[in-house]
């Protein structure tokens, strides 16, 4: 025990910390436990964000650095903003569907209309017996919807490959940055997360622009920094209430391309994230299985009270 306490060791260092929504924050003489000889400033600098639980940080310098033998104090804390499990109640994340809708500048809206109307089925059925049968014709980039790998990659998985344990009842956590500066989403937001095994959803506020000229252009997105941290830690959905989840004047689309090439499926367009606790819930988003297509319109919403 004693020789396993000596080769404990301990990083101890200054920190100075810069958010973006303004201000910042100092600390000296910091310690944090490490594994082996050393350790990157990068690092050191995701742990303080970890274990403060800071949100919405911009730069971490690290100072000052020195690494101590000294005995670990490890210890678990319960997570902030953890939803008590109750009767389980529903939030709609989903917009509504309507003829003439606009989701995405330069596509067409969508017409619904009657295949069999009410008033000509009569004559097919009994008195007092008729049906409605309606037809749509739109875009899959409709409303709330889920883009699968194929939507980006031709050999990607399209709707109908995708498994249903990817899209149902996922445990969930919420990123918000409704108070961001900048219209960039970076890795930083995401670090007092835990992201691994669960589904991601970022809010932006941008939702309040729904159906409005305001919506196609400004809004938010994710960077590819913060694209490749949710997938390098083992996020399985990454879902935003924004117009994309790309720059859409970067014709490279780094996140879709990040996230849709490790098999991670995308849902826009989503709304009422402002409803949801911090995590402690589920998330649901299931497009019609549709063979040869990367994209379709989801009835996403959440569990409360189900995890």
């Amino acid at each position: 025990m004693v020789l396993d306490q000596i080769r404990e060791k301990r990083a101890v260092f200054d920190f100075e910390i810069d958010f973006l929504n303004g201000g910042g924050m100092q600390g000296q003489g910091f310690r944090l436990d490490i594994d082996g000889e050393e350790v990157a400033d990068r690092d050191l600098g995701d742990a303080i964000v970890r274990e403060l639980r800071l949100l919405m940080v911009k730069d971490v310098r690290i100072l000052n650095k020195r690494i101590i033998n000294e005995c670990h104090k490890r210890t678990t804390a319960p997570s902030a903003g953890t939803y008590v499990r109750g009767a389980p109640d529903f939030v709609d994340l989903s917009h509504i569907l309507h003829e003439g809708l606009i989701t995405y500048k330069g596509l067409p809206a969508p017409v619904i209309c009657d295949f069999l109307s009410r008033e000509d089925s009569r004559r097919f059925y009994d008195s007092g017996t008729s049906f409605q049968i309606g037809r749509i014709d739109m875009v899959a980039n409709t409303g709330t919807y889920l883009d699968s790998p194929f939507h980006r990659f031709e050999d990607g998985s399209d709707l109908s490959q995708l498994d249903l344990a990817s899209l149902a009842g996922l445990d969930t956590v919420v990123a918000r940055v409704t108070g961001l500066t900048g219209r960039a989403v970076d890795r930083e937001v995401f670090l007092p997360l835990d992201v691994r095994g669960k589904a991601v959803l970022v809010e932006t506020g941008w939702s309040r622009h729904w159906a409005t000229d305001r919506y196609f252009e400004g809004h938010m997105f994710l960077t590819r920094e913060a694209a490749e941290y949710l997938r390098d830690e083992g996020a399985v959905l990454v879902g935003i209430d924004s117009y994309n989840i790309d720059d859409t004047a970067d014709l490279v689309r780094p996140a879709h391309t990040v996230l849709l090439g490790a098999g991670i499926p995308i849902v826009e367009h989503l709304c009422n994230l402002e409803q949801l606790p911090a995590n402690g819930f589920t998330f649901t988003a299931a497009p019609v299985k549709v063979r040869g297509m990367g994209t379709f319109p989801v009835r996403a919403f959440a569990t409360i009270g189900a995890v």
